[in-house]
């Protein structure tokens, strides 16, 4: 069973608010917009990380972190990428791969807009755990934790953490 906080576009700014919720992780998952890697660093030295890179992201990231991410975790087939879009409006650039061998659990960010969706088409649950630094239109700053036990994805929690302006 494996405990996990996902994030997206932090745009370098991890809010002091965010990191009492990630006590009792086993894992952070970034879906990319880190911003530079010293925020990555600093994710890492709480628990593992994993991430990609976003389309805002330099090449200090790049280096690093790659486009797309597909593991196990558990039992369950996951894919993390930044762009990907939603379900019946996947991005072009995914589409037809995705379509092809759907995962059991798809991530993205980029939006800013913290969706949770189950595509019945392709039998997969898609999350975006929308923005959890300042940058962009979203007003709240957001995350989302859950759990994956076997096959099981449950326990997932949306966590609200700061308000942009405040």
């Amino acid at each position: 069973m494996k405990r996990i906080a996902l994030l997206s576009d932090t745009h370098s700014h991890l809010d002091e608010n965010i990191f009492k919720h990630f006590e009792g992780c086993d894992e952070i998952w970034h879906a990319g917009d880190i911003g530079n890697i010293e925020t990555a660093n600093q994710l890492a030295e709480i628990a593992p990380l994993k991430a990609v890179y976003g389309n805002a992201d330099g090449q200090d990231v790049r280096l690093v972190y790659p486009l797309h991410q597909r593991f196990k975790c558990e039992d369950v087939d996951v894919w993390m990428t930044h762009i990907g879009g939603y379900p019946k409006r996947y991005d072009i650039k995914i589409r037809e791969e995705i379509k092809r061998n759907p995962p059991e659990l798809f991530i993205s960010g980029h939006s800013h807009i913290l969706k949770v969706m189950f595509d019945k088409e392709l039998n997969l649950l898609h999350i975006n755990p929308g923005a959890a630094g300042l940058q962009g239109f979203h007003k709240v700053q957001t995350l989302i934790r859950f759990t994956i036990d076997g096959k099981q994805i449950k326990d997932l929690e949306v966590v609200e953490f700061g308000t942009k302006g405040k």
